[in-house]
């Protein structure tokens, strides 16, 4: 009686396939999910940033100098310690 029992639970038949546990599958879905809503959201706003503007069809950098602004030369004193 006892194997009988016994014999009457069996583990889970394995199909032989791996699968991702349904949490990960849903995991990725939310996070996609965010993704395209971010996305679309950030895409109805615009830029946000002061000057920032479109590079399509612009001819050049916006400022002269490569568009650096006060970067030249802020470390003039540092030349290695020789003077």
């Amino acid at each position: 009686m006892t194997e009988e029992q016994q014999s009457a639970v069996r583990p889970a038949a394995s199909t032989g396939r791996w699968g991702p546990p349904p949490a990960l599958t849903g995991f990725v879905v939310l996070l996609l999910a965010m993704f395209a809503l971010a996305y679309g959201v950030g895409s109805a706003a615009g830029p946000v940033a002061p000057g920032m503007r479109s590079t399509v069809g612009d001819a050049g950098p916006a400022e002269p100098g490569g568009g650096m602004g006060g970067m030249n030369g802020g470390m003039g004193g540092m030349n290695g310690g020789a003077r």
